[in-house]
């Protein structure tokens, strides 16, 4: 059960992060500046729900971990602090800053290169969380584990 809420949490909290990613991109790229200010609204408003789920993932997989070693349990742990980081660091920052310029209308070089740094670390947070999920899925036996993974945990 452990297993499944873990799962669950992840799928939402990665769910979350994409949405968020191609609703920038494609309100940026086809929209008018209405339809940005409405994302960087709805952005912030979805907070409520990535930021526990975030923290329920990594909570339920440190309880999965407990005593348990090995590569791939090591490697989702390092991943997980990475996007932890990058969240905390960049992408709540800048998600108040960007909803708050747009707000006032703010539509300058500052915005934009901000924009394009909370693209970059978007895109990296969402490539740390399906690699999770694939090693996730290695651990619980639902995927095959790769044989240099394998050999390198003897």
């Amino acid at each position: 059960m452990k297993a499944k809420l873990h799962g669950s949490f992840g799928a939402v909290a990665l769910l979350c992060i994409a949405t968020f990613w191609v609703s920038t991109a494609v309100s940026e790229a086809f929209l008018g500046l209405d339809s940005v200010t409405a994302v960087k609204n709805a952005i912030l408003t979805g907070m409520w729900l990535l930021i526990p789920a975030m923290a329920a993932t990594g909570g339920s997989g440190f309880s999965l971990a407990g005593a348990r070693r090995g590569r791939l349990v090591e490697v989702k742990a390092r991943r997980m602090k990475m996007v932890a980081a990058n969240g905390v660091l960049v992408l709540l920052p800048s998600a108040f800053v960007l909803a708050s310029w747009a707000n006032a209308g703010r539509f300058d070089g500052a915005f934009y290169a901000l924009q394009a740094l909370e693209l970059l670390a978007g895109a990296a947070n969402i490539t740390l969380l399906v690699l999770n999920m694939r090693d996730g899925l290695r651990l619980a036996g639902r995927l095959p584990v790769r044989q240099s993974t394998a050999l390198e945990r003897k």
